[in-house]
């Protein structure tokens, strides 16, 4: 369920929003990011087809990691996850003690979602190059896994380098499980290569398919099990007339799980829309 806009940035809203799901039995709830919102921006957001994002400048779109921070603190099982944060815009050694405490405080819940981004502008205001934004986020995943692999590691990169250094807390079970974000084959090869899952989002049925084949073959050509990269998708129909058969396509592409906007979850009341939602979608597309 992505969740961090709207009516659920306050903390009223978010608390009555995770409470709600996790207690209708949904398996986790995601976040989106961006750090700023560029005034006139080119770049074209690839989620809609006017090229542009939803809202506007004062729209309130909270910090992932904190906003995910308050969630954690006022539940206790749903699974917490960043749907997706924009990974090279961040120092990977400040976010690994970020990521290492939310997970420990949490209880081994965080789940890490990642993407390059698409928003030029950005990178620019943060002052950090738009070129080769692919391999830093390839370096900067290896330079985490690093400093959650023991104490006095080292590493040695072309972005980033750091020698005999800790970081604690570590993530509960020694490292987080990494959600590869994006619609390319890029982002698919991504997957294969050091993901943990694939989440693209956007894309047909067919599209999907072919994406995650990319992954899967990837994962075989880097020695890795391709069962062992969980497959996301989201599907239109999931709120329609037919959400089973929904269910259904996207598991026929390969999908293994699902993700919805928790927008449609607020009528007549947060809680008594999350809970329909989860009789519509949850329980009866649990076996497909």
């Amino acid at each position: 369920m992505f969740a961090n806009t709207g009516p659920f940035t306050s903390l009223e809203g978010l608390t009555e929003l995770a409470q709600a799901a996790e207690g209708a039995g949904f398996e986790s709830i995601w976040t989106v990011e961006h750090v700023i919102w560029p005034a006139d921006y080119e770049s074209a957001y690839p989620y809609h087809p006017s090229g542009k994002m939803p809202g506007r400048a004062g729209t309130p779109l909270p910090d992932p990691l904190i906003w995910l921070s308050f969630v954690a603190a006022r539940t206790s099982t749903i699974r917490l996850a960043t749907g997706i944060l924009i990974l090279p815009e961040r120092n990977p050694v400040v976010l690994a003690k970020e990521l290492g405490t939310l997970d420990d405080l949490s209880g081994g819940r965080f789940e890490l979602g990642i993407g390059v981004g698409w928003l030029k502008e950005e990178f620019e205001a943060l002052g950090i190059p738009w070129e080769r934004r692919g391999a830093r986020t390839d370096e900067y995943v290896a330079a985490l896994r690093a400093l959650w692999s023991g104490d006095e590691v080292s590493f040695d990169g072309e972005f980033v380098s750091f020698d005999n250094v800790s970081s604690n807390p570590k993530p509960v079970g020694g490292g987080v499980p990494i959600t590869v974000g994006g619609h390319s084959k890029a982002a698919a090869r991504r997957a294969g290569r050091l993901g943990d899952c694939f989440f693209p989002g956007t894309g047909t049925p067919a599209e999907l398919a072919e994406l995650f084949d990319i992954t899967r073959q990837t994962a075989a050509d880097a020695g890795r099990d391709p069962e062992s990269v969980t497959l996301m998708a989201g599907h239109p129909g999931l709120f329609g007339d037919d959400p089973v058969g929904a269910a259904q396509e996207l598991a026929d592409a390969g999908a293994t799980r699902s993700i919805i906007p928790a927008f449609l979850c607020t009528q007549p009341t947060v809680a008594a829309g999350v809970e329909a939602m989860a009789e519509r979608i949850v329980g009866p597309c649990a076996d497909v």
